[in-house]
């Protein structure tokens, strides 16, 4: 036994068939037996965290789904979780890399992707807390590269003064890119805005006050930034 325990449920995308997602049953949920994630700074608390279906990853997927597929664009997908608009646009056939500093992740992401019958995605570790994340690890192959755009859901739950996740987003985004960030209104949008006008970003704020595809009422917005384009 892994020392979790799991749940599998289907979860409707608008724009795109369902997914089939196996996440941890609930919170409560903990294993570290060698003390993988302790090492990466995840605490007890913040554990079972990646392996949850959050309203700000549905959210992307909607939006991914929606949104028209870019020949040749490269995606990168970071606090992927579990990876919900990753595997949206890996099934359109987009060029996907999913990143996460969570040690089960990429365990989580092989099995969901053999549930929906896709072929393999990418994975690569990406920590924006570790502020030498271009260092490989043995065994855990880093984010590296630029990418034309880069997405991610409900990252801003920290205050993050030193600014470690917009750094990580200027590293690896082209001259020419877009962001796209679903927070779910909390305090740091602000801040993290301002970075983001350091390194060259223009916003856009979309409102996505909504219902989920289960009715579940969401309040929050889509972040768009762009560089480079005219």
């Amino acid at each position: 036994m892994p020392g979790y325990q799991t749940k599998q449920e289907c979860v409707p995308i608008p724009g795109t068939q369902d997914l089939h997602i196996q996440s941890l049953l609930d919170r409560q949920q903990y294993a570290d037996p060698l003390g993988e994630a302790e090492a990466l700074g995840i605490s007890s608390a913040t554990w079972p965290l990646f392996g949850m279906l959050w309203p700000s990853s549905r959210q992307l997927a909607t939006w991914m789904a929606e949104r028209p597929l870019v020949p040749g664009e490269r995606i990168l997908e970071v606090g992927c979780g579990l990876a919900l608009a990753s595997m949206v646009v890996h099934r359109q056939g987009a060029d996907v890399t999913a990143s996460d500093c969570h040690p089960l992740t990429e365990t989580f992401l092989k099995h969901n992707v053999d549930l929906n019958a896709l072929p393999p995605l990418p994975y690569r570790h990406g920590n924006w807390g570790d502020d030498a994340d271009t260092v490989e690890r043995p065994g855990r192959p880093t984010v590296s590269g630029q990418f034309d755009l880069i997405m991610g859901s409900d990252v801003l739950y920290e205050r993050d003064e030193s600014g470690l996740l917009s750094g990580f987003i200027a590293r690896h985004a082209l001259p020419c890119a877009e962001v796209l960030i679903v927070d779910p209104n909390r305090g740091n949008r602000t801040a993290f805005n301002k970075r983001m006008a350091d390194q060259g970003f223009t916003l856009e704020e979309i409102n996505l006050n909504n219902q989920d595809s289960d009715g579940v009422p969401y309040k929050g917005r889509m972040l768009r930034y762009l560089r480079g384009h005219a």
